[in-house]
């Protein structure tokens, strides 16, 4: 899968068991949106309302850990979280140990940020 984070053993980081990981090659490539409401799709939030305010910090963080656990797809990852943002929330986040390895193997940046 283009965009799964695997570990130096072969082995594949897990979102949830069954869900590989999903990162992007770089943080630059992340274009994501810095303000406004997005809405995201189904595939990545069940719930009704899935809007987020990104002036709302607590908003930004609960949309980003969404997008992280939930991608399958690095497109939706570049579409939707910008590495600016990221790099700066990412202490914040409330990850999946799995997620959160697979990035800071893939990107030294947020290791150090967190």
């Amino acid at each position: 899968m283009l965009g799964t984070q695997t570990t130096a053993a072969g082995g594949t980081f897990l979102a949830r068991p069954g869900r590989p990981a999903v990162v992007t090659r770089t943080v630059t490539e992340l274009t994501g949106p810095v303000g406004g409401v997005v809405e995201l799709p189904l595939r990545l939030m069940w719930c009704p309302d899935r809007t987020f305010d990104l002036a709302d910090p607590d908003q930004l963080l609960w949309m980003y850990e969404n997008v992280l656990r939930e991608a399958t797809r690095t497109d939706d990852l570049r579409r939707l979280v910008n590495g600016t943002l990221l790099r700066r929330t990412w202490p914040d986040l409330n990850l999946p140990h799995g997620v959160r390895r697979a990035w800071e193997a893939r990107h030294r940046t947020l290791r150090r940020a967190g």
